[in-house]
């Protein structure tokens, strides 16, 4: 080995996995500078093969060079070890290393003893070719090792160990250790062989795993392992726990290629996440729920009121359950009754905003579960596990994602769930889950377990309440959010929506400001909707201009840092909502009060007679309802013809037609008979309706007025259009304790009960005495007004 003192040879450095002495090799080459170095190679060469900047190497010999494609390929036989002094451009310079206890007679002794293991074993399970008989004691060593399924880090210690002896006998422990798993790799497939019958050969590779385990000592499978522990850390009822043990026992028996294991698994974990026991434990402190509500949301006095007493019921029964020792149990008393809370009203007025600032307040996660257009019971219930896919409810999702059981759940719109189809009934889902009665044994069909509800905080929303079957409402308890009125919208865009959205546009306090009277000029003049969200869309269109002014150096504003009306009509255009109500109306036309989910409106009818021969034309798009109360005003005003000087004959050589003007709007309800009555009054009697009256009332034949629904909203909207006066049924007097005191002050509000005291209230003093009207042979002016 002299020839090998202090040469540079060319070196190949091994980025993965180490070479022995005694073995041939065959080694592609990728880096640059190894692919010029074996191209400068020729058979017979010697070469370095250096693993992880090692100082012990091997050298080689060179028995093959190919250079084609990119990757050229060298193959090689290994000769000796070498001491790796420097390495620089590609070479390295080395010295041969002797090494220790090589020729004695214990090296020999243990050569010979590996050699008797290594004929133990078939050579197809070692994978070992080479013969060993002349080879010498490191040599063998070497050889046996290149032969073994060992690791990198492995192979670079027996390749730095230059002792022979302890050599030897690390490879010895590695064989040995390499027959013991060939043992137990043949037991295992002879037990599984005897085990496995015709259809059972997909499960080989699960019941290998599982006879290694035993052997082992070990656990399954770990995603199991987790799963089990996790349901054993669950604090679950006795009867969730007896079915959480019964699936994790049949898990184990299911082979993992099966679609039943992930079944199976799904299910487990559902069990497993769902809150049976967890309460968010913050304690209900009635001032600050009151402070949060009137923080957030201005007036709605009565809807705050009881969503306060309905958390001071919840908190004195938490505090009676813990006086008596025990909070979990879910005793009759502990559960509050008809504590499902509906909040009904038009779109923009906060219904879901007022559910967040409770669960705010009270400290309790907040969950909102969308029911519009849900038209399938099961995604309420929950799917059956039989199904491919199934899946809890929304419900039990929403207390998922809640992690607790008593969370503030928000079942928003639910006027839009859908009525008995094909995919079943989903507002009779509904039942159960808002029965104060049932809800404390809620069964999803995919949990298939009871789960106790009564302890959620529900709070639905509705805009409409007639699409509601009769059984679900029943259930609910009705809290009406009526509109807001003019000043009260100004307070709301001051206190709430006018910071809220300059925080949002990034403006400061001060880059907005309105005077009171602008303030209520822009809120009349381009919002007329029942709540405010059309007007926060006004505020922020009026701060993104401001940022875009500001961000050219311009200013918006008027004189005094203010936004006056010449400004906010520059940057808003001309207003959009039409004038209120004509001031100068012919007879004939009378302005009705209807509500809408949207919020209450204002519905002219228009009457007009022609010649003709008693034709009734009634337009507008009207429903049933409607069309039939006009037919029942006509036949009411024909038994009243004479009282009120109208010829009785009039339908024999006269047409008349109703038109209720926005005919592509659908316009039906039980509230239009009064209106109808006092516009055909009207026109036949030559009488005009007074400018500044509305009215609201259904009339019978008899000329009875009777109550309606909605008069908050009617009476708002009658406000918001400029009417001072108004009619309303005597029976729905306790209605008007609803209005706002400032609007009550400001309408004239007359009660009626017949139709008589409509026509004298609404109807002017005497008939038209000049125009047309006043030679018609329709009506015979009385001396003095009829007296109904």
């Amino acid at each position: 080995m002299a020839h090998d003192s202090n040469r540079a040879l060319p070196v190949l450095p091994l980025r993965k996995g180490v070479a022995l002495p005694g073995q041939s090799v065959t080694l592609p080459v990728s880096l640059p500078r190894s692919i010029e170095t074996v191209r400068s190679l020729r058979p017979g060469d010697s070469v370095v093969l250096r693993p992880a900047e090692s100082e012990v190497a091997v050298v080689a010999r060179v028995d093959e060079v190919q250079l084609r494609g990119r990757s050229p390929v060298v193959g090689l036989e290994t000769l000796r070890r070498v001491r790796v002094h420097s390495v620089a451009n590609g070479m390295a310079r080395v010295d041969p290393i002797r090494e220790l206890r090589a020729d004695t007679d214990e090296a020999r002794a243990l050569a010979d003893a590996l050699r008797d293991l290594v004929a133990e074993l078939v050579p197809e399970e070692v994978g070992l070719s080479t013969t060993l008989e002349d080879a010498a004691p490191g040599l063998v060593a070497d050889r046996v090792a290149s032969a073994l399924p060992l690791d990198n880090d492995t192979r670079l210690r027996l390749l730095r160990e230059l002792d022979v002896v302890d050599r030897l006998r690390a490879v010895a422990d590695h064989l040995r250790h390499a027959r013991a798993e060939a043992e137990l790799r043949s037991k295992v497939d002879s037990e599984v062989r005897e085990e496995l019958g015709r259809g059972q050969r997909e499960q080989i590779l699960r019941r290998q795993l599982r006879a290694i385990q035993k052997e082992l000592g070990e656990g399954g499978d770990s995603k199991d392992d987790e799963l089990r522990a996790r349901l054993q850390d669950a604090d679950l009822p006795d009867e969730v726990r007896e079915v959480a043990d019964r699936e994790l026992e049949r898990l184990n028996g299911l082979p993992p290629q099966s679609p039943e294991t992930h079944v199976v698994r799904t299910y487990l974990e559902w069990i497993a996440d769902l809150p049976w026991k967890v309460r968010s434990g913050t304690p209900i402190d009635l001032d600050a729920i009151e402070a949060a509500l009137d923080a957030d949301h201005h007036g709605l006095t009565d809807v705050k009121r009881r969503v306060l007493e309905h958390m001071a019921v919840t908190a004195w029964l938490a505090r009676e359950s813990a006086a008596e020792d025990e909070p979990d149990a879910p005793s009759e008393a502990r559960r509050p009754r008809g504590s499902v809370l509906c909040l009904a009203g038009p779109p923009g007025v906060g219904k879901t905003s007022l559910a967040q600032a409770v669960a705010d307040a009270i400290g309790r996660p907040l969950v909102r579960v969308s029911l519009g257009g849900v038209r399938d019971e099961a995604e309420l219930r929950g799917h059956r596990r039989t199904y491919v896919g199934a899946l809890p409810g929304r419900i039990l999702s929403a207390l998922r994602r809640a992690k607790v059981k008593d969370a503030v759940v928000v079942l928003d719109e639910i006027d839009k769930v859908a009525q008995r189809g094909w995919a079943g009934d989903p507002q009779a889902a509904l039942l159960e889950v808002l029965d104060p009665q049932q809800n404390h044994a809620f069964v999803d069909h995919y949990v298939e377990l009871p789960f106790d509800l009564s302890e959620c905080l529900f709070l639905c929303t509705a805009n409409d309440l007639s699409a509601l079957s009769a059984p679900l409402r029943d259930r609910l308890e009705i809290l009406e959010l009526r509109g807001y009125a003019t000043h009260e919208k100004v307070t709301i865009a001051r206190e709430h929506l006018l910071p809220r959205v300059l925080r949002e546009h990034g403006l400061a306090e001060d880059a907005v400001v309105f005077a009171d009277a602008d303030l209520e000029w822009l809120v009349q003049a381009y919002t007329r909707e029942a709540g405010v969200r059309q007007l926060e869309r006004v505020l922020a269109k009026i701060a993104r201009q401001q940022v875009v002014a500001a961000s050219r150096g311009q200013d918006a504003r008027g004189k005094d840092a203010t936004f006056e009306r010449e400004a906010l009509e520059k940057l808003l255009g001309r207003p959009r909502v039409p004038e209120p109500a004509e001031a100068d109306r012919p007879a004939g036309v009378a302005a009705g009060l209807a509500w809408t989910p949207v919020g209450g409106d204002v519905l002219y009818v228009e009457t007009a007679r022609m010649p003709g021969k008693g034709k009734v034309e009634i337009t507008g798009q009207l429903g049933d309802v409607m069309n039939e109360s006009a037919r029942t005003a006509l036949a009411f005003l024909r038994t009243r013809a004479k009282p009120l000087g109208i010829d009785a004959d009039f339908l024999e050589r006269n047409d008349l037609h109703v038109h209720v003007p926005a005919g592509g709007t659908p316009k039906d309800g039980p509230s239009a008979g009064v209106t109808l009555f006092t516009a055909l009054a009207s026109l036949l009697t030559g009488r005009r309706v007074r400018p500044d009256t509305a009215m609201t009332g259904e009339a019978t034949l008899r000329g009875r007025v009777l109550p309606v629904g909605g008069i908050g909203s009617k009476l708002l909207a009658a406000h918001r259009a400029g009417f001072t006066r108004v009619l309303v049924p005597q029976a729905n007097a306790k209605d008007l304790d609803e209005l706002p005191e400032t609007v009550r002050d400001e309408l004239d509000v007359h009660l009626v009960d017949r139709m008589d005291d409509v026509l004298e209230l609404a109807l002017e003093a005497a008939p038209l005495r000049s125009g047309p009207d006043h030679d018609d042979p329709l009506f015979t002016p009385n001396p003095e007004p009829a007296t109904l």
